[in-house]
């Protein structure tokens, strides 16, 4: 099954989510639902933010991960959360993004492949700084833009392999 760029913005935003400190459930659903938000984004949902405003630097830099009610901001970047007993998730919309959705809509296509595949995204988010990670931009236009189709073709390539190395 071939991954996309869908699948490769998924998993670099889980990546960056969990090695700024976000637990791997949380991680995961922060990926899935900046998949979703830059996908929706693409086709014309534009300009749309929670409730709240933008932090200066300043508070960024006090404390640059932060859960506000609802809302909850990773560097300048914020996102509306849910709260299901004692699981915290990501929502857009009605919607949580919960790990049986990263693990239906991403996890799922790798199979064996996905623990390589994550071991090389917290590779990839390490070789930043916290700076360009806690900047929308900054991750947008230096970790994910530079090697969405690289990394799509590459991780397509090594589920292949790997599918192929268990039927024989």
């Amino acid at each position: 099954m071939a991954i996309g760029r869908f699948q490769v913005m998924a998993i670099l935003q889980a990546a960056r989510a969990y090695v700024l400190g976000l637990p791997l459930p949380l991680a995961k659903s922060w990926g899935l639902n900046r998949a979703i938000f830059y996908a929706a984004a693409k086709r014309g949902f534009k300009h749309v933010r929670p409730p709240g405003r933008a932090r200066s630097s300043s508070e960024i830099s006090k404390k640059p991960v932060e859960r506000r009610g609802n809302v909850f901001y990773l560097g300048d970047e914020y996102a509306y959360v849910t709260q299901d007993g004692d699981k915290v998730y990501f929502m857009i919309g009605d919607k949580p993004q919960t790990e049986e959705d990263f693990y239906r809509q991403v996890e799922s296509r790798f199979g064996s492949a996905f623990e390589k595949v994550w071991e090389e995204a917290i590779k990839i988010v390490e070789q930043y700084s916290v700076k360009t990670l806690l900047s929308q931009r900054e991750f947008y236009n230096k970790v994910y833009l530079p090697r969405r189709d690289v990394l799509a073709r590459k991780w397509s390539e090594l589920v292949k392999e790997m599918s192929e190395e268990k039927v024989e």
